[in-house]
């Protein structure tokens, strides 16, 4: 590198530890978007009684199995989580329908 770049360098490199810096009025702070009553909701969907069966069902030793019912549990726990959320009237998250693996 050449004398005269140094500065330069210098300077940007100041100018960028700017990027890392908490929330300015250009860049708020984003809220946060779990409320109590959605924790409470996410809670009760893994408590609930469809996901416990499964648990019922998972084999340790067969990874297809283990897979196979990691993937239902999930689908369910989201199921009960929108089901919660719909029956405490809030605003159900995400878009039009969650996506399905295939």
């Amino acid at each position: 590198m050449t004398p005269r770049l140094l500065p330069l360098g210098a300077l940007l490199a100041l100018g960028a530890c700017g990027l890392f810096r908490g929330p300015t009025p250009q860049r708020p702070e984003l809220p946060d978007t779990d409320t109590p009553a959605q924790r409470a909701c996410l809670a009760e969907a893994r408590r609930s009684e469809a996901v416990g069966d499964l648990e019922r069902q998972r084999n340790p030793q067969n990874t297809t199995n283990w897979e196979r019912l990691a993937e239902e549990a999930s689908a369910r726990v989201n199921r009960a989580y929108r089901d919660c959320l719909r029956r405490e009237g809030l605003a159900l998250p995400g878009g039009v329908e969650a996506p399905r693996s295939r």
